[in-house]
């Protein structure tokens, strides 16, 4: 009983001992994305990447991360810090976006995010640091303009809203539904589709990787990618000094030069 009676005992005081240092904040559980002077003190930003979308942000041969989302939060970092490498980028899924910065595990999220009306109830966003879009690909070289696939097949990703844009621009056209991109040029591959579209950012990387194929001139949609930031007064400092620089960035003609240097559309 005595020492059952001390277990007991220790366990009270423990659980108290933990109380107690929450509520006068000696143990922090919960992580928190930093405020402008906490980023200053530590000596880095943290910002949620992809890794695999070029030309936006995706791993070299060498296993470098690269990419004009990764130049960006670079230049984020040096004109914040006064050095490029003072950035952690955490690449992460599509679903894990946001997430990273509402629930406070990054700073910023600089990951092919659109700017939408819905989102914004959740995290804050920059201005556009470039402006993506549906867009249609094909290597078929009599297709020059969106209506030569006029009764022709376009695939297109299920459930996605360039549906909705395709039947608009070009009724007449016969849909393909797929469920990936990797499907959407078998299609085409395999005679079974004439083209196919999806977001002009990720078929500019097709196009590098495939060059027999050309990207129609015509955008079906225009979309802003914006830097994902966290909402709060107390990151106010933050959101107003992002969006300064971002503005900054293309009154210089920097985000131009770097849009083209990875040859984005």
């Amino acid at each position: 009983m005595n020492q059952l009676h001390l277990v007991l005992s220790a366990t009270l005081i423990l659980i108290f001992s933990l109380i107690s240092c929450l509520c006068f904040g000696e143990i922090n559980l919960v992580a928190s994305a930093a405020t402008m002077p906490e980023i200053q003190q530590r000596g880095y930003l943290t910002v949620a990447v992809k890794d695999n979308l070029r030309p936006l942000g995706f791993r070299d041969d060498n296993g470098n991360l690269k990419g004009l989302e990764i130049d960006l939060s670079k230049r984020l970092a040096a004109d914040l810090l006064g050095k490029a490498d003072a950035v952690k980028l955490q690449p992460v899924a599509n679903s894990d976006r946001l997430p990273a910065v509402f629930d406070h595990q990054v700073d910023l999220a600089i990951a092919r995010v659109t700017a939408t009306e819905s989102r914004s109830r959740i995290v804050s966003f920059s201005v556009p640091y470039y402006y993506d879009g549906a867009a249609i690909v094909t290597k078929n070289t009599d297709i020059k303009q969106l209506q030569d696939l006029s009764k022709r097949k376009i695939a297109v990703l299920n459930n996605s809203s360039t549906i909705r844009y395709i039947q608009y621009f070009i009724p007449n056209a016969e849909l393909v539904g797929v469920n990936s991109y990797t499907q959407g040029r078998e299609q085409i591959e395999s005679g079974k589709a004439d083209a196919f579209a999806a977001d002009i950012s990720v078929l500019s990387g097709w196009v590098q990787e495939y060059p027999q194929y050309q990207i129609l001139s015509s955008k079906l949609s225009t979309e802003p990618l914006s830097v994902v930031m966290p909402k709060g007064l107390q990151y106010d400092g933050l959101r107003r000094w992002v969006n300064e620089a971002i503005a900054r960035y293309t009154v210089t003609g920097w985000l131009k030069e770097r849009t083209d240097y990875w040859k984005l559309k």
